[in-house]
């Protein structure tokens, strides 16, 4: 990067950082300290919301997940507005009332402390790893800029974002989002926009977006059922729904943005507007890989996006084969981009005769390509057997670095470094304030003051991002990492979310019989997951309606026992 950029990208993170620290200064109450005292207005809760969501992954995995595969992952957030109106309905209100610091202390007042406990610790188990997943995302940046280990970036960003985390906050957060999100959203129109600039004169957007079609890039719709099918509209929908409902419900590090809301009117119209933004920021997020999948059928792609990698092989003994299979790949490019050519004008042309040949030559030519790169993965783990295959997410990085203006370059960067400090912080806060208010609080500490339990929160803070650090360190081969913090989830965000749903409409069912069938409902799903009987996304359906269907056949067998006794 250029003396520009490192400006730029400095310049933003003190200034993000530096304005948090500043507003929630003062914030010595466990009030103050884990909810802000409820004192933010709707759109700081909206784009808190969003921004805890929207973490560095989003940036680097969503665009190189199009580039890979298409665009089919935006079918992933259909159920979300449904999800955002049943919140609104159900779960807003009661929170507010209850007067709760964590989504987890009202399942004790409607049943009991074990499953309280149950919950908070599923919880944090699916957010501490989770987290360690968006402390990885943005280590890949440094390690790439810098041609440095991403064990080194990886403690580097871990400890920034524990700094500012651990000084104001809940409050440091939700204001250090309200920022970080509007600069986000000008650094991808501007992105998008310098995307289209850089293709040839003769292609713009409509027919870089044709290109990528005949390509099989924006395969965004997909009708058909398939339960092995991991995103298609009904998986979305359904799948989508009970997934969003249950981590928009039910998980800390989100129930703990919208409870900071000024009332519950604020709390919802900041989920109600999430709800309405979130699509169509995905989507464009997506539609930006897809472009830059057009952009490279013009201009040669690196070999394999992940430089680290390339040159541990360009040092090693294979350094040979390494050029053979490069100068292999140079030839192969320099085929297709002929093929890609053809399509362009048969596409200007309208000759639809023309355009269905070159649809299945151009094709060919990238399965080619693609068999080129499996070679070079194959060599890359004959010299290093722990090496990393997996480019998906430097796909994005590699091209923002390469192809964009000095100045744009950090702001992007910045952009990525961002919402990872905005979704980790987020996720700090909530298993601090989980650690503390459902556990130290209530199982060991009951009678401290405040100024202890704000005291516990910031140890609490400092020991979870320790362990999402070391969680961090070995995230490297999990592959793409949008997925692989979704996947983690469905293993226990269907559970969790029965249990409240149980909670909140099965009325006669008690604490005994919900706990009973959340363990049961958690090891089913596990065994289903583990077999991958099923996509991913359904594992949210089975697991919640699992929970809700045996809760209520166990407390049935709970009565009959004691009513024959």
């Amino acid at each position: 990067m250029s003396a520009i950029d490192w400006m730029v990208l400095l310049g933003t993170l003190l200034l993000i950082v530096g304005y948090g620290v500043y507003k929630s200064r003062g914030a010595q109450s466990m009030q103050a300290y884990l909810l802000g005292n409820q004192s933010l207005p709707w759109y700081t809760v909206c784009l808190s919301v969003m921004a805890t969501q929207a973490s560095a992954i989003t940036f680097l995995s969503a665009p190189g997940l199009a580039y890979s595969s298409g665009m089919s992952f935006v079918q992933f957030y259909f159920g979300l507005p449904l999800a955002m109106i049943v919140l609104c309905i159900t779960f807003v209100p009661i929170f507010h009332r209850l007067k709760v610091y964590t989504a987890y202390e009202y399942l004790e007042q409607r049943f009991d402390l074990k499953t309280r406990a149950l919950t908070a610790f599923l919880f944090l188990v699916q957010r501490g790893l989770s987290t360690g997943i968006t402390i990885y995302a943005p280590s890949i940046i440094l390690s790439t800029i810098l041609n440095i280990d991403t064990t080194y970036t990886t403690l580097f960003i871990g400890g920034l974002v524990i700094f500012y985390t651990v000084y104001g906050g809940t409050k440091a957060v939700s204001y250090t989002q309200l920022l970080q999100m509007s600069i986000i959203f000008c650094g991808l129109f501007a992105a998008g926009i310098m995307v289209v600039h850089l293709l040839p004169n003769s292609v713009g957007f409509g027919k870089a977006i044709s290109i990528a079609g005949k390509m099989g890039r924006t395969n965004a719709i997909d009708f058909h059922f398939d339960w092995n099918n991991q995103y298609n509209v009904w998986s979305g929908l359904i799948g989508g729904f009970f997934l969003q409902l249950s981590y928009f419900g039910t998980d800390q590090s989100q129930v703990g943005r919208y409870l900071t809301g000024s009332s519950v009117g604020q709390s919802r119209l900041g989920l109600l507007m999430n709800g309405l933004v979130k699509i169509p920021m995905q989507f464009l997020i997506l539609l930006i890989g897809v472009l830059v999948f057009t952009f490279y059928q013009y201009n040669k792609a690196p070999l394999f996006f992940n430089s680290y990698e390339l040159n541990k092989l360009q040092e090693s003994p294979y350094k040979a084969e390494l050029q053979q299979i490069q100068s292999a790949y140079d030839q192969s490019f320099e085929s297709k981009k002929v093929e890609v050519e053809k399509l362009d004008r048969a596409l200007a042309n309208h000759d639809q005769s023309a355009i269905d040949q070159q649809r299945i030559a151009v094709k060919k030519a990238d399965d080619e390509s693609k068999k080129i790169r499996e070679d070079l993965k194959e060599l890359m783990l004959k010299n290093d057997k722990k090496a990393s295959t997996n480019d998906n997410n430097y796909i994005f990085l590699s091209f923002v670095t390469q192809y964009l203006p000095k100045g744009l370059i950090g702001l992007l960067i910045a952009i990525i470094f961002l919402a990872s400090m905005g979704s980790t912080a987020s996720a700090l806060n909530s298993l601090a304030s989980t650690s503390v208010v459902d556990i130290y609080k209530r199982l060991i500490n009951k009678n401290a003051d405040d100024q202890q339990y704000v005291k516990a929160s910031r140890w609490a803070t400092i020991g979870w991002g320790s362990v999402c650090i070391l969680m961090a360190l070995y995230t490297s081969k999990i592959g793409n990492l949008i997925e692989a913090v979704n996947i983690l989830g469905s293993y226990i965000y269907g559970t969790i979310l029965g249990v409240f749903l149980v909670a909140f409409y099965l009325k006669k069912v008690r604490g005994m019989a919900v706990f009973i069938a959340a363990i049961l409902a958690e090891f089913i799903v596990c065994i289903l997951g583990f077999n991958e009987v099923v996509a991913y996304l359904w594992l949210n359906v089975i697991g919640c309606l699992l929970v809700v269907a045996l809760a209520y056949l166990i407390q049935i067998a709970i009565r009959e026992k004691s009513t024959i006794s």
